[in-house]
């Protein structure tokens, strides 16, 4: 069973199980968009939501593994008690329903985000846990609770489940563009003209949902693997991405004046419900390099990552050819 299939990591896992030869039965909501699940074979849409157990429940009739992947990712939201209800009791609920079908593996797709990044800016590992009181923001909260709330229910109840965490996917079919996405279409679209500097590990999403599948056979049961590529500074990503249409490079600026205008951007965006670019939990961020190394899931899991770069080059391919980029 797989949950979060029509999200943009979830779709390029349901593409890896069908290239492995495996059968997805993938919990859906009902009105949401599959255009990304197009093509995929062996796959049945069971009708399903994260705050409703009985269909979780359905859903892995005859399953005997799960991938949860199903998450709300938004740098900043109106109310973050909606998403925690998704990302923390929303992974009760799977993980619950994953012990009650006796499954014999659960694949839980964390995130880096519940990892404190390195003071000196180097490269945190899977040792660098954070406390959910130490996450900037709604959604590394979440996610980091609802990974607490996993190692928990492993050591206390035998939960046979490996946490993965991505870094920052990125590539093809980000339909609903992810924070990462948003910023690489905007530069394509040349509406970048400055950035906050900072630093991040892009990997391609297609390398990302790999080892995720790869940690259905293998991993350590309760333990971390992270799955990342580069470590690549913003200013490189979009001096990258500006040499592909032949712009100049967007210019670098200071945080501190920049904290009126996040606090702007956020109350327009409570009127009109639209994501601002530019948020205080954003700025905060920016203040740590957001490396990670990937060297446990390249030995555990087999993981590999192409080129950055070509990930990028992916990215803005795909937003043509969808009609989002002329």
């Amino acid at each position: 069973m797989l949950t979060g299939a029509t999200g943009f990591l979830g779709s390029a896992i349901a593409r890896a199980l069908a290239a492995h030869g495996h059968p997805v039965r993938a919990l859906v909501r009902e009105g949401t968009p599959r255009a990304v699940l197009e093509g995929v074979a062996g796959l049945a849409c069971i009708p399903g939501d994260l705050t409703d157990p009985a269909s979780i429940a359905r859903a892995m009739t005859g399953c005997g593994a799960a991938i949860h992947c199903a998450a709300d990712y938004r740098i900043w939201v109106p109310d973050p008690e909606r998403m925690r209800a998704v990302n923390v009791e929303g992974t009760r609920a799977v993980m619950r329903a994953a012990l009650a079908a006796g499954l014999t593996r659960v694949v839980h797709v964390s995130s880096v985000a519940t990892l404190k990044p390195r003071a000196d800016g180097g490269p945190a590992t899977e040792v660098d846990a954070a406390r959910p009181d130490q996450a900037i923001g709604p959604y590394k909260r979440s996610k980091t609770e609802a990974e607490r709330l996993v190692e928990a229910m492993v050591a206390a109840e035998g939960l046979p489940a490996v946490i993965v965490n991505p870094s920052t996917p990125i590539g093809p079919r980000d339909s609903c563009p992810t924070p990462t996405g948003r910023v690489i279409l905007e530069a394509a679209r040349g509406r970048m003209p400055a950035y906050v500097d900072t630093g991040l590990n892009l990997v391609h999403v297609d390398d990302c949902a790999a080892g995720c599948v790869a940690a259905l056979t293998a991993g350590a049961v309760g333990e971390r693997h992270i799955l990342g590529g580069q470590d690549v500074p913003l200013g490189t990503l979009l001096a990258h991405i500006a040499g592909i249409f032949g712009r100049r490079p967007p210019v670098r600026l200071p945080r501190a004046p920049l904290w009126p205008l996040a606090l702007g951007a956020e109350a327009v965006a409570r009127v009109t419900g639209r994501e601002p670019m530019l948020t205080r939990d954003g700025l905060r961020m920016a203040g740590s390099r957001m490396y990670f190394s990937s060297a446990k899931a390249e030995r555990v899991l087999d993981h590999h990552a192409r080129p950055w770069q070509a990930a990028v080059e992916d990215a803005i391919a795909w937003f043509r050819s969808a009609g989002m980029l002329a």
